[in-house]
Formats: structure tokens, C-alpha cells, sequence
């Protein structure tokens, strides 16, 4: 049966037949995916669906085009930085708002694809594609806070570590969308990335973000790993411990680091053996843990 004749008798190949559908508000995008129950994808700026479309990884009955839905520039909101799901990565890299409120995802960010993408690419598309190596998957999760969904049961809030389930995979129900996320603001936080790509717009063989916030009793940390497992990795506090006692300390950051990558079960792939990114985690981890924890440190 050619395309054609599919399209006529309503049925569909997967390499080219889906209907295309635009949505004018994240309430239409609810009621189109109900309608498509679980066979439609949403299209936002494009930059993973459509490869896997191209890859043969993805069969959609249906996308659902969110273009429509217009995205403010990002904004404060308390003690908080509020990003729409719509909001492109080249505006998180501009944006003084977030280069002032969030220094650590307008850094990653540039690290992300290549201009094209970081042109067209959305935050929430990023966000909701889950890849375990992303840097904006990887830099939320290191700085807290909650992703904003919307669904027939009207909005509700996920914590961002509790968002990312496993590969490409994440807690949103099939007739969610992503319309935005809440991220605490940065204040006198010291903040580190480290990623390492065999070249340049590749995907992470690994990446690390590290948070440190003050508190009355000494730095609050947040260590986050990317492409080490299934999902971003947050690492367990007792971990850190080391680090904490002495912060700055080499020899301390260098004991909390090693514990770290001896703690991680990685893939071998084509782009690293597992041997190889525990130890990228353990010197990238130890570099940044001494630089933001140091009294006279900044970020890194």
C-alpha cells in the first residue's frame, strides 16, 4: 500500500503518516492528546522529537504543534525564577533575568546543541524529552525546585527530582504537558558545570553540577551527575559529607569525589567505557567541589 492509499483509508506507515494538529493554548495541547489517547506527540521547537521521527524511534499518530502558545520572558516570582515551557534556550543564555537569577543555567546552556538548536529548542521541550544527558535535565535538578504541568485534572507541581523516571522517560501522564517550571534564585549561591564531549555539540559523556548554598551552619550542596545512568543523578548527601567537613580542601574533595564515582554503575557505550566516566566524574567532581567550596571561590 503506497502513502496515498493509506492516507485514503485512514491508515498510516510509520515512516511518514501522522495528522498534524496546532494547539492555541496549553489547554488545547490537554484536549488533543485525550483526544489522540497516547498516540500524539507534542512539536515544540522540534530539536529531539523530529530526530527520532527521522530515526524511526518514534511513531506518533498525531503532532500536536504548541508553536501557538506564546512564552514571557522569563520572570521573577518571589524568591523564585518563573521559565515558560515555550521559552527558547537562546533566550535563556540572553536573558538578564536568569544570567542575574540563575548564572548556572545560563552557563550550561550554551553548551546545549549547536546554534540551530539552541535557536529553535524549548525549555520544556527539553525538559519533558528527559534525555540523561541534557544540561538543562542535569542543571534543574542541581538547582531545586518544581516543574509546572498541565492535565484534564486542571495544574498541579513535581518536584524536579522526582521528575526524571528513567531514559526518556518522566512523570508527566500521557495527556500532560510541560508548561513550565519554578527554580529557586541563585542569591549568594556559588555554582559549578563541568562537561565533557568528544566533540563539540555532542552529547555528555558526562557532566556535573554542583550548587552550594549558605546557610547559618555551613554550605548547603547539591551535586548533580549527567550521563552516568538513566537519569539524571542527585547525589546522596552522605557523599558529600567529606567535602563538607573541610570545605576547600583538597584532599577532602578528593575523598568525597572518588566515593561519588565508586558509587556509580555507568553504561559502556560507544562513547565510553563505564571505567572511563567514573573517573571523569571523580576528577570533574573533586575540581568543582574545591573551587566552590573554597573560602576565596567562586564558580567554576
Amino acid at each position: 500500500m503506497t502513502v496515498d492509499q493509506a492516507i485514503r483509508h485512514g491508515e498510516r506507515t510509520p515512516a511518514t503518516c501522522f495528522e498534524y494538529q496546532r494547539a492555541e493554548s496549553w489547554a488545547d495541547a490537554v484536549e488533543l492528546l485525550e483526544l489522540w489517547e497516547g498516540e500524539g506527540k507534542i512539536l515544540a521547537g522540534g530539536q529531539s522529537l523530529v530526530p527520532m521521527l527521522n530515526l524511526r524511534l518514534a511513531f506518533p499518530a498525531a503532532l500536536i504543534d504548541v508553536n501557538p502558545v506564546p512564552a514571557a520572558d522569563p520572570r521573577i516570582d518571589g524568591d523564585q525564577l518563573f521559565i515558560e515551557a515555550n521559552t527558547r534556550h537562546r533566550v535563556l543564555t540572553t536573558s538578564e533575568v536568569v544570567r542575574n537569577h540563575a548564572p548556572l543555567l545560563a552557563h550550561a546552556v550554551q553548551f546545549v546543541g549547536n546554534v540551530r538548536v539552541r535557536n529553535r529548542g524549548t525549555f520544556g521541550g527539553s525538559l519533558a524529552h528527559a534525555d540523561p544527558t541534557a544540561e538543562i535535565a542535569s542543571v534543574a535538578t542541581a538547582m531545586g525546585g518544581e516543574i509546572i504541568t498541565l492535565g484534564p485534572g486542571g495544574q498541579r507541581t513535581i518536584p524536579v527530582e522526582d521528575f526524571f523516571i528513567t531514559y526518556l522517560t518522566t512523570a508527566l501522564e500521557p495527556n500532560e504537558v510541560v508548561t513550565g517550571a519554578r527554580l529557586p534564585i541563585a542569591g549568594e549561591a556559588r555554582w559549578g558545570f563541568h562537561e565533557v564531549v568528544r566533540r563539540f555539540s555532542d552529547f555528555a559523556t558526562v557532566s556535573v553540577s554542583v550548587v552550594a548554598r549558605p546557610t547559618s551552619s555551613g554550605p548547603r550542596l547539591r551535586v548533580v551527575l549527567g550521563g552516568v545512568a538513566d537519569r539524571p543523578i542527585l547525589v546522596d548527601d552522605k557523599l558529600l559529607e567529606p567535602a563538607l567537613s573541610d570545605p576547600g580542601h583538597p584532599d577532602r574533595a578528593r575523598e568525597s569525589a572518588e566515593a561519588i564515582a565508586a558509587s556509580l554503575d555507568p553504561d559502556t557505550d560507544l562513547h565510553a567505557s563505564a571505567d572511563y566516566r567514573r573517573r571523569l566524574v571523580a576528577v570533574h567532581t573533586r575540581r568543582l567541589l574545591e573551587r566552590v567550596l573554597a573560602d576565596n571561590g567562586g564558580t567554576a
